[in-house]
């Protein structure tokens, strides 16, 4: 009898000219750097929308992205194809912390770093649980019900943010809307993988109408681009020490359960896409996004997350290769070391930030309706319902995403409203769970972010996460 060969860690990626090109394939090298190049650009809209909203400085947040991507791609051995960017599960909680205005730099950065390290020490914790014991129980704990309603309470918790910035003044307020609509026409009708790019293309659009107007016109404040001017064209990101308090690691760490949640997703998706069961990679793609978030919250970038953006590419081209995400995580390390990249980006009008947060947060906080549609969630079951009916509550009485007015103290430690309405929903749920749950309840493949694989092969916008 032949003894199986081992499978070696990393795949030998055989060339492929044409056709669905497997994660353990590759296109000609040409091809394949093209490829890379359409994923920076997928995921750059997003990815440099998130620190901006909170404070950070955008060349850290891109540099740390490209950073994470390429401890993602060795842990899993580049079986797992994916991108990670800048998390928006972190944005709430962070404002909460730092009580952010949402102009200039952030001062309080040091305490958002602490607790975006400790959330990544407790998602490495469960990844490591999830590699010894399996992922089953994730799915017993978090079913959709309960995935659905924590991503609906983080975009309703973003949604002062959003109205806050397209709000500094009339002609801001109007610049929103342009932008808001610009980029509602690229998702819908803008032809192939120009659709998949409805933040980074309406983002551009806002932003040259602003300057037309304000510039132009002086209808509003005009851009300043005397900092893109005076900004070195090479140099090093800007790094920033963390600060570990128990508010902010209490309001933060939490938002380990989104992340497992969306990454879960993501996985689950990749594989029915593939047709390739990668189950038995689950706890080490869990790993790779929390030791990715760690690194960046001990050298001043953000938290990091699998990109929806990403996979939306994928289901569209067909081209799973994973060695186009190490050409992504190269050109995003280059852009990291460009500070006039990230004093354009600075240059962003607060109108134009608003219009697009409008778009995100909202299309976050209905993407956790999606995923009790898509799942059948039987809300005539109390259960279900209750369930839903109370975190919801807790989670949108946090009236300013700045001020934290719910929360459960113990002694030293509080837990803020969104961690309390994600720690109350799965306990909730788990005391009111049925005994023996009917069919139609089982967690599908694709529920834990609401994606569907079978629709993401049609064009649309993905979220950001």
């Amino acid at each position: 009898m032949a003894i199986a060969e081992k499978e070696s860690y990393f795949p030998r990626w055989t060339v492929k000219n044409e056709g669905i090109i497997a994660p353990d394939e590759r296109l000609p090298w040409g091809q394949t750097i093209v490829l890379g190049l359409q994923h920076v650009l997928a995921m750059f809209g997003s990815t440099v929308l998130a620190p901006i909203i909170m404070g950070f400085n955008p060349n850290t947040a891109i540099f740390f992205s490209g950073i994470g991507t390429l401890i993602f791609f060795f842990i899993v051995g580049g079986r797992v194809p994916s991108y990670l960017g800048s998390s928006f599960s972190f944005i709430a909680v962070i404002l909460a912390v730092t009580a952010y205005s949402g102009i200039g730099p952030n001062h309080n950065i040091p305490l958002a770093l602490g607790g975006i390290i400790a959330c990544g020490v407790l998602y490495g914790i469960i990844a490591v649980i999830v590699m010894i014991a399996g992922s089953a129980w994730i799915e017993y704990l978090m079913p959709p019900v309960v995935t659905g309603v924590v991503v609906m309470i983080i975009g309703l918790n973003l949604a002062p943010t959003a109205i806050n910035d397209a709000a500094g003044s009339a002609f801001d307020s109007i610049m929103a809307i342009v932008t808001v609509i610009a980029t509602a026409l690229v998702a819908v009708y803008f032809p192939g993988m120009l659709r998949r790019l409805p933040i980074l293309i309406g983002g551009i659009i806002g932003y040259l109408v602003y300057l037309l107007f304000a510039n132009g016109f002086g209808l509003g404040k005009a851009i300043d681009f005397s900092g893109v001017a005076s900004a070195a064209w090479i140099g090093l990101p800007q790094f920033t020490t963390p600060r570990f308090t128990t508010n902010a690691i209490s309001l933060i760490a939490p938002v380990a359960i989104v992340l497992i949640a969306e990454n879960t997703g993501h996985v689950k998706a990749v594989a029915a896409m593939t047709g390739r069961n990668l189950d038995k990679y689950l706890g080490r793609a869990f790993l790779g996004d929390a030791i990715s978030t760690i690194v960046s919250g001990f050298g001043g970038g953000t938290g990091v997350t699998t990109y929806a953006e990403n996979i939306g590419v994928m289901a569209v081209t067909r081209i799973y290769s994973s060695l186009i995400f190490i050409i992504a995580a190269i050109v995003a390390l280059l852009l990291g070391f460009c500070p006039k990249f990230g004093a354009l980006i600075a240059t962003l009008p607060g109108g134009v930030i608003g219009g697009l947060a409008v778009v995100l947060f909202g299309l976050i906080a209905a993407t956790g309706g999606r995923i009790w549609i898509e799942n059948k969630v039987d809300f005539s079951k109390s259960r279900n319902l209750i369930t839903a009916a109370v975190a919801l509550t807790v989670g949108a009485g946090m009236i300013s995403v700045r001020t934290v007015n719910f929360g459960l103290t113990v002694g030293n430690f509080t837990l803020g409203g969104i961690g309390v309405a994600t720690f109350g929903s799965i306990i909730l749920y788990q005391i009111l769970r049925e005994r023996n749950p009917q069919p139609e309840e089982a967690v599908t493949a694709d529920s834990a972010v609401g994606l569907n694989p079978a629709a993401e092969i049609e064009p649309q916008a993905g979220i950001g996460e």
